[in-house]
């Protein structure tokens, strides 16, 4: 795994050994911030499920002014960090160690506010409909911003249409990315993506 572009480029990341992570694919993550595009330059970044911060740290290396990595399992916290200093970006990232729900609620305590939010849980897992549901109450999305789900393309049962819409699909495979905004902004946010 590694840095697709930006100015950690090239830059092989660590990754935890063994089947209890899975790294979003090169393919994706191009994919991903190719729709993203500009709009990274400066932008302020949440990866939700961070694993060991791939997609966090491509961000970053493109130009995003910060990323959060939200992670609860030491080790991977430990990757993340490892990642950081290896693409030299340790000052523009920070990493928490937390369950996806007390992080979310911490962060609004603090008033943070992010441009892109990613969650990449593990597929079929039952926390993202409550994730989801947080964020859309705590209000940590700024009023342009989007929030990015990487998800089994069958595993849809979480989505909220009373407090998010959809504003774009692309699969790869059996992996869905679905953007998502929150109800009240739709029509403002579509255009772009």
């Amino acid at each position: 795994m590694r840095i697709i572009a930006g100015c950690a480029r090239g830059r092989r990341l660590k990754t935890r050994k063994g089947s209890q992570t899975r790294p979003t694919a090169d393919r994706v993550k191009e994919s991903l911030f190719n729709i993203l595009g500009n709009r990274l330059q400066g932008a302020f970044f949440l990866d939700i499920f961070a694993g060991n911060g791939g997609v966090g740290l491509e961000a970053v290396s493109r130009g995003a002014e910060k990323c959060v990595f939200i992670e609860k399992n030491s080790q991977c916290v430990k990757i993340i960090k490892e990642n950081l200093s290896l693409c030299q970006l340790q000052a523009r990232g920070e990493v928490l160690q937390s369950d996806a729900l007390t992080a979310i609620k911490l962060l609004a305590q603090k008033q943070q506010q992010f441009t892109f939010i990613f969650l990449d849980p593990p597929y079929y897992s039952p926390v993202l409909a409550p994730v989801l549901a947080l964020l859309a109450e705590r209000n940590l999305l700024l009023p342009t911003g989007v929030v990015i789900v990487e998800h089994h393309r069958r595993h849809t049962g979480w989505w909220q249409p009373e407090k998010w819409q959809i504003i774009r699909v692309k699969e790869y495979g059996d992996t869905r990315l679905t953007f998502f905004v929150p109800g009240r902004t739709v029509e403002e946010n579509r255009e772009a993506y």
